[in-house]
C-alpha cells in the first residue's frame, strides 16, 4: 500500500523531529494539516484507532518540537493517542502496516521505537511510568525532561491518583498533560470533567484571566512583576471555580485550561514551563476527531475502525456476515433484564466493546459505567450482590487481570454471586499482545469457588449467560472470543444447563479431542481432515474448564490411549493442564497433546493468521493430531 507524499508538502520533509524543530510556526501548522490528512488517507483504507489521534496533532508536534526526543522521554497513555507521535518519529512510511502481521503496533511499543519510552496498552499507567522515570534522573543524577500524557478518560482510573500523591511526595521534576476531550472511548464519567466543562464556558473567569494575561505581557519587565501578582490572584480564583485547587493539593502547580489545538499558544506554554521543577500539570482542551468532519460527529464509532469510506467515515459491511459475539451477549442481558430487574450490567468505559451500550439503551436503569476503573468495577459488583442484585460484569479479557485481587479478595472469598462476562477472550488479532484474552482461563481456575465455562457458538452462549444468572452459590464466568459467531439459530428461550457438564459432539475410536469456547468448532473441523485420512476421532464439547466433567474424563480415560486438549488460552495452567492435573491424581497414564497458545508474548495480525501461525487452526490441529498419533510430535513442536 503506497501513499505519494507530495500531497503532504511539509510531511514529506519530516521523518524525525528533528526536521522540523528549526521551522516557522506557519510551517509547523501546515505540518499538523499534512498529519491530518495522512491519517485520514491511511486508517481509512487499513482501519485502526482514529479519533483520539486526530485530537492530539497539535499537542504531539509541539512537544517533540519543544522538548528534546528521545532524550527527553515522553510517555503516552495507551495508543490510542499517539499515531501523530508514531508518524514524526520514523515510523511515517510505515502507518500504512499498522496493526498487520509484521508491521507496526497500534500502541506504544519500546522496542519498536527509541522514542516510545514506555510501552502501554492499557490506561492510566503514563504517570506511573513518568514519575519512575523522572525520579531515576534524581538517582542517576541526570536532567532528562519527562512528560506524561493522560487523557480524562484515563483520569477515571484510581491509579492516576496513586501516582499523582506519590508526586506531590517525592516533588520530582514531571510535567503532566492532561489531554481533555471529555471522552475515553465512550462519552466520559468523570465527574470532573464535567466541572472542567462548565469552566471553560464560563465567560467571567476566562474573559478576567485573558485580559490581565494580555495586558501584562505588553508591559515588558514591569508586566512581568505585574504578572506574577495576577497569578497570584488567579490562583486564588482557580481555588473557587477551577479544579486547579485539585491538582495543586496534590503537590502540582496547575497551567489551564489552554486551547490544545492552539499550536503557537502551546509551544509557548511548554517552553515556559519545561524548565520549571517539581510536578507541573498543563490542562489542554482537546476535540476528539479533530479536523475530520466524520469523526467529529462520531465520535465513539471513529475511535477505532476497520477500514471506511474516506468520504462518510461509513465502515464498509461484510455481506450476510453473522451477528458478533457481542451484539449476541447484549442482546441476550436485554431479554433477562427484562424478566428479572434485579440483573445490572457494568462496564468499565466499553459499552460498545462489550454490547452492554445495547442495555444502556433498552434498560439505562439497570446499567453502570464506572470509567476505566476495574479493580473498582469488581468490588462495586460485590457490593451490590451483597444486596440481592446479579451484577454482571461485562470486560475484556485483557482488562479484567486488573481486577484480579478483588476477585480473589471482594467476591470469591465471599462467595457473592457476581457474572463475569468476558468479551476478546483468545486471540484479538490487530491490537495485539495487551489487548489479546490469553491468560483468563488460568488466572481464574486457580480461585476458589469460581465457575468458568465457554461456549462452543451464539445459542451455546445464550443459554451460558442464562445458567450463569440463575447460579446463586458464587462467582461464575463465561468467556468468547472477539469477532462474529457461527451462525448458527438462537433458541427465543433460554436453557439452564447442568454446571460442569460437558457434552460428545461425534463419536471416534482413535483418539479423543477434548476442546473448550472457540476451539470446539476448530477441532470439528479439523476431524473432518482426520477422517480423510483415515483417523477417527472423538469431539467433545467440555464447556466448563471448572468445574470438569470428571465422570466424561474417567470414561475417555479408559477408552482412550491418546487424548488432546484444545483451548485458546496459555499452555500454562489452563485447560489442557486441568484435564491433566486430574489424570496424574487419579493415576491415569493415557498420552496427553495438550494444544493451546504459548508461553510467550503473540504478536498482532488477523486472527485467521496468528490461528494459522501458531497451528491452532483446523488445519494446524489436524497436522498435529496426525503427528502425536504416529509419536513423531516432539515435545518443542507440542508447545510452539
Amino acid at each position: 500500500m503506497n501513499f505519494d507524499l507530495t500531497k503532504y508538502p511539509i510531511l514529506s520533509q519530516v521523518q524525525v523531529p528533528a526536521d522540523f524543530r528549526q521551522m516557522d510556526i506557519n510551517d509547523l501548522k501546515q505540518l499538523c494539516t499534512d498529519i491530518r490528512e495522512y491519517m485520514v488517507d491511511v486508517i481509512s483504507e487499513t482501519g485502526g484507532h482514529f479519533g483520539g489521534g486526530l485530537g492530539t496533532v497539535e499537542l504531539t508536534v509541539a512537544l517533540h518540537k519543544v522538548f528534546n526526543t528521545p532524550e527527553d522521554l515522553i510517555v503516552w497513555d495507551t495508543g490510542h493517542q499517539a499515531y501523530p507521535h508514531k508518524i514524526i518519529t520514523g515510523r511515517r512510511d510505515r502507518l500504512p502496516t499498522i496493526r498487520q502481521l509484521n508491521g507496526i503496533s497500534g500502541f506504544l511499543k519500546r522496542n519498536e521505537s527509541e522514542y516510545d519510552s514506555f510501552g502501554a496498552g492499557h490506561a492510566t499507567t503514563s504517570i506511573s511510568a513518568a514519575l519512575g522515570m523522572a525520579h531515576a534522573q534524581k538517582i542517576l543524577d541526570q536532567n532528562k525532561k519527562v512528560v506524561a500524557v493522560i487523557g480524562d478518560g484515563a483520569m477515571t482510573g484510581g491509579m492516576a491518583y496513586e501516582a499523582m500523591n506519590n508526586s506531590g511526595i517525592l516533588r520530582s521534576n514531571l510535567i503532566v498533560v492532561l489531554n481533555d476531550n471529555r471522552m475515553s472511548i465512550a462519552p466520559n464519567v468523570w465527574q470532573i470533567s464535567n466541572y472542567f466543562t462548565e469552566l471553560i464556558s464560563h465567560p467571567e473567569y476566562n474573559r478576567f484571566r485573558g485580559y490581565v494575561w494580555d495586558l501584562t505581557g505588553k508591559l515588558d519587565h514591569f508586566g512581568d512583576r505585574l504578572r506574577k501578582i495576577a497569578g497570584r490572584l488567579d490562583k486564588g480564583l482557580k481555588s473557587i471555580v477551577t479544579p486547579g485547587m485539585l491538582f495543586e493539593s496534590l503537590g502540582f502547580r496547575y497551567f489551564g485550561p489552554v486551547n490544545g489545538h492552539n499550536l503557537h499558544q502551546m509551544i509557548n506554554l511548554l517552553e515556559h514551563v519545561k524548565d520549571l521543577t517539581g510536578p507541573i500539570l498543563i490542562h489542554s482542551i482537546t476535540e476528539k476527531g479533530k479536523g475530520y468532519k466524520p469523526a467529529e460527529a462520531h465520535i465513539q464509532r471513529l475511535h477505532a475502525s476497520t477500514p471506511f469510506d474516506k468520504l462518510t467515515g461509513k465502515a464498509y459491511k461484510k455481506e450476510n456476515a453473522p451477528k458478533a459475539y457481542t451484539t449476541i451477549f447484549g442482546e441476550a442481558l436485554v431479554e433477562l433484564v427484562e424478566k428479572n430487574p434485579k440483573i445490572t450490567g457494568i462496564t468499565g468505559a466499553m459499552p460498545d466493546g462489550t454490547g452492554l451500550n445495547i442495555l444502556q439503551e433498552k434498560c439505562p436503569k439497570n446499567y453502570v459505567d464506572v470509567g476505566i476503573a476495574e479493580e473498582h468495577a469488581v468490588t462495586f459488583a460485590a457490593g451490590l450482590a451483597t444486596q440481592g442484585i446479579i451484577p454482571v460484569v461485562a470486560v475484556y479479557s485483557t482488562f479484567l487481570q486488573r481486577g484480579f485481587d478483588q476477585i480473589v479478595h471482594d467476591i470469591a472469598l465471599q462467595k457473592l454471586h457476581v457474572v463475569f462476562v468476558l468479551d476478546r477472550a483468545g486471540l484479538v488479532g490487530a491490537d495485539g499482545p495487551t489487548h489479546h484474552g490469553t491468560f483468563d482461563l488460568t488466572y481464574l481456575r486457580l480461585i476458589p469457588h469460581m465457575v468458568i465455562m465457554a461456549p462452543k457458538d451464539e445459542a451455546e452462549l445464550r443459554n451460558m449467560l442464562f445458567t450463569a444468572i440463575e447460579y446463586k452459590k458464587g462467582p461464575i464466568a463465561l468467556r468468547y472470543p472477539r469477532g462474529n459467531a457461527i451462525g448458527v439459530p438462537l433458541n427465543p428461550n433460554f436453557e439452564k444447563l447442568e454446571i460442569g457438564k460437558a457434552e460428545k459432539l461425534i463419536d471416534g475410536k482413535d483418539v479423543a479431542i477434548l476442546a473448550i469456547g472457540s476451539m470446539v468448532d476448530y477441532s470439528l473441523k479439523a476431524q473432518k481432515l482426520l477422517l480423510n485420512d483415515g483417523i477417527e476421532a472423538e469431539i467433545i464439547n467440555m464447556r466448563f474448564v471448572k468445574p470438569l466433567d470428571t465422570n466424561l474424563l474417567d470414561d475417555v480415560a479408559k477408552r482412550f490411549n491418546k487424548i488432546v486438549t484444545l483451548e485458546e488460552n496459555t499452555i500454562v495452567g489452563g485447560f489442557g493442564s486441568a484435564v491433566a492435573e486430574y489424570f496424574i491424581d487419579n493415576n491415569y497414564k493415557n498420552d496427553i497433546l495438550r494444544i493451546g497458545l504459548p508461553d510467550y508474548f503473540i504478536d498482532h495480525g488477523t486472527q485467521e493468521e496468528l490461528h494459522a501461525q501458531l497451528e491452532i487452526d483446523p488445519k494446524g490441529i489436524h497436522k498435529r493430531v496426525s503427528f502425536f498419533l504416529q509419536e513423531k510430535f516432539e515435545k518443542k513442536e507440542i508447545l510452539i
